[in-house]
């Protein structure tokens, strides 16, 4: 007599079920999240757009409006997310919900990646030229070794 063994929670064996799209409202972020819905599209996945609102700094201690200016981002980032949404709507069906974190971008991903269950993270590459030598939030995606990512350029 065998001895069957319960089923496991395996990432990716059948196609991404969820991809994260990390997006700060960069060009490439939001490549990266029009990237990110193809394939949640073909592959009939969610998609959990995420945005990292940065920890607050120094000058949010000393009184600096630091909340309010992340979260006018956030909202139009939502904005725009639902405007491409509404204009591919009857063309193209794409389940997808917006997550705003507050953290570092790396520690957020990862985190927002992790509870929401991710087969797939999809980033756009850094604009930023310091990140050629102290490594972007996309290389040490990579480097984590813990999901398929995808860098859009």
């Amino acid at each position: 007599m065998t001895e069957q063994q319960s089923p496991r929670f395996e990432r990716g064996t059948d196609g991404p079920k969820v991809i994260v799209a990390g997006v700060d409202g960069s060009d490439s972020s939001l490549r990266a999240a029009a990237y990110a819905a193809g394939l949640a599209r073909r592959q009939n996945a969610l998609l959990a757009i995420v945005y990292v609102q940065p920890a607050p700094a120094a000058g949010a201690v000393l009184g600096a409006p630091v909340a309010d200016a992340t979260e006018e981002i956030a909202e139009d980032l939502v904005a725009q997310i639902r405007e491409a949404m509404e204009r591919i709507r009857g063309i193209f069906d794409i389940r997808w919900e917006f997550h705003t974190v507050r953290g570092d971008p790396y520690h957020a991903l990862v985190r927002a990646a992790d509870d929401l269950t991710a087969d797939a993270v999809v980033v756009g590459a850094s604009e930023q030229a310091g990140h050629r030598i102290v490594g972007s939030v996309a290389v040490r995606l990579v480097k984590a070794g813990r999901w398929p990512v995808t860098v859009v350029p």
